[in-house]
């Protein structure tokens, strides 16, 4: 792309955006306009400014039109349905009502969340109302600076390759300035084209959350302190409804990160996965001496916890609380005499290989799929399809995203904290502590830590060093890792175990250790997950230190 001609392009027609054009250095116009922000499985996700490289209405319209077009290519008119939502990040509003515009002035009918909603509810609402697709405006977890736009096909998953693809060829198509219809939204309410979710589809979602429920009559006591941070996202209706109306009424919300605010004042990162960003709720916990501190992310789809050890906090990782996740419902399927025939538990491949074991014990078959919600809905949509979702028990990432059952077809944290909050109620009343469960899990499968450390490579000359050290680690790779022998690699760019080709390489380490390299599908970043098997957690930590020491030393870092 010649961006300096791009570039001027813009200052001629996209005026409401002059000041800020022409406020640019050479060096801030070649990082907005050196390409087009680019559309994947995941949609769109960049920061939000002038430029191709950039979310603004121009983007958002340009994909919305392409996405229309698809449509229109491939629906007949009376499936042509589309489901939207947002969060709470700035511009999600203005960017969720124009992208119904555009739809509806070609022709295609939507509903749409007239208020802020997690990610599962617009998955939710993409098969309550047998829409053809969905969109989520929302960065996730992102610094504030960050928006994206999110498409779902017809199943309620994250749209496929083969149909992101489809739409990106559409998307290029595309003049940013002369081919995206629009028209006035309140014309297209007026007209019915666009009309808003309602009461039904939001109460049958809570309740579908409800039904997760794997207590099957056991008592427990509801009434533990819990501190429960949105994050200042979209999760504070849905997470307290579903929770106050299964009887957890000892909730104290973090007064500063209650109210939607895309500006994130009081955790500048928010993501549910870092320490910072849980720290008022960690001292709200303290303070109150809460027993459990619950955070999920601005789209309400990861949650992260802190349990109360001793007269501290300690937080647990994605893992951890999969893990406890997977044995809770499992050993309460088995006790109960629900266990499904043929039970499916669904992972990721970074997701700690421990959960196998645990699955194993209860004769749960583990299926291992890519990095991506998306390939866990998937597979829920499978055996949906065969005509038996109840052998889903449970789907998680390493990532904080979590799923219990087959009402959705994305990571779930109303879902995952309802379940969590019962969780841990269930071990309280019996005197155990999360931590004491999930030692014993540890003593019964042996200790296992899965670690993750990500590294920024920002702009364009990011993005070619990013290609060139996984090019690097594929033709010239290392043959040893922190000591530690590397026993084979294995290229999933190349398609492995029938999974679809992904840039994601794996070094198998000797002692039962691994590293898995992949660049971030929506993030400048390139991620290591270290997998290490140890006598104890300090041992490990030994053993993650050195791996991490050799793959920065290889990343220039």
């Amino acid at each position: 792309m010649d961006y300096q001609k791009e570039y001027r392009r813009w200052l001629e027609k996209a005026t409401d955006f002059r000041a800020e054009l022409q406020a640019m250095d050479d060096k801030a116009v070649e990082d907005a306009f050196y390409r087009d922000l680019e559309f994947g499985t995941a949609g769109l996700r960049g920061i939000i400014g002038a430029g191709t490289n950039r979310m603004n209405i121009y983007t958002v319209g340009k994909a919305t039109q392409g996405l229309a077009n698809y449509i229109n290519a491939h629906y007949p008119e009376k499936e042509r349905l589309v489901a939207i939502g947002y969060d709470s990040r700035i511009k999600s509003d203005i960017f969720s009502s124009f992208s119904a515009s555009v739809l509806a002035a070609n022709g295609i009918r939507v509903k749409l969340w007239p208020q802020l909603m997690p990610v599962p509810c617009v998955s939710f609402a993409v098969r309550y109302f047998g829409c053809c697709a969905g969109v989520m405006v929302t960065a996730s977890h992102n610094p504030s600076k960050y928006n994206g736009y999110k498409v779902y096909g017809p199943d309620g998953c994250q749209i496929t390759d083969e149909a992101a693809a489809s739409i990106l060829s559409e998307i290029e198509k595309i003049d940013i300035f002369s081919d995206i219809k629009s028209g006035v939204f309140d014309g297209f309410v007026s007209s019915g084209m666009i009309s808003f979710i309602g009461e039904d589809c939001y109460g049958a979602f809570i309740a579908e959350v409800k039904k997760r429920s794997v207590l099957f009559g056991d008592k427990i006591d509801k009434n533990v302190a819990i501190v429960y941070s949105p994050l200042n996202g979209a999760g504070l209706k849905p997470v307290l409804r579903a929770l106050t109306e299964s009887g957890f009424t000892n909730i104290s919300v973090v007064k500063e990160q209650e109210q939607p605010d895309g500006n994130f004042p009081t955790c500048p990162y928010p993501n549910p996965e870092i320490r910072a960003a849980l720290s008022l709720g960690l001292e709200y916990a303290s303070r109150l001496n809460a027993d459990l501190m619950l955070a999920t992310d601005p789209d309400c789809d990861r949650v992260g916890i802190a349990v109360r050890d001793g007269s501290d906090m300690k937080l647990l990782t994605g893992n951890e609380v999969g893990m406890l996740l997977l044995d809770y419902i499992c050993s309460q399927l088995v006790a109960h005499h629900r266990m499904p025939s043929d039970p499916v538990f669904i992972k990721t491949i970074v997701t700690s290989d421990m959960c196998e074991r645990i699955a194993d014990n209860y004769g749960v078959r583990t299926l291992n799929v890519l990095t991506g919600f998306k390939y866990i809905g998937e597979q829920i949509g499978i055996m949906e399809a065969q005509g038996h979702p109840e052998r889903f028990i449970l789907g998680f990432e390493e990532s904080y995203g979590y799923l219990s059952g087959p009402h959705v077809r994305d990571k779930d944290a109303v879902n995952a904290s309802f379940l969590i909050c019962e969780m841990f109620a269930f071990y309280k009343t019996r005197g155990i502590s999360l931590l004491d469960q999930l030692n014993s899990l540890y003593k019964k499968y042996g200790y296992c830590l899965i670690c993750q450390h990500s590294y920024e490579f920002p702009g364009s000359a990011g993005f070619a060093k990013m290609k060139a050290i996984m090019d690097g680690l594929r033709t010239d790779g290392p043959s040893s890792v922190g000591g530690l022998k590397v026993l084979k690699v294995i290229d999933y760019g190349k398609g492995i175990d029938g999974l679809p080709k992904s840039n994601v390489l794996k070094f198998v380490l000797e002692n039962n250790c691994s590293a898995i390299i992949r660049p971030s599908g929506t993030e400048p970043k390139i991620k290591n997950y270290c997998t290490v098997t140890a006598a104890d957690v300090d041992s490990a930590h030994v053993v993650e230190g050195a791996i991490v020491a050799s793959f920065e030393k290889i990343f220039g870092v």
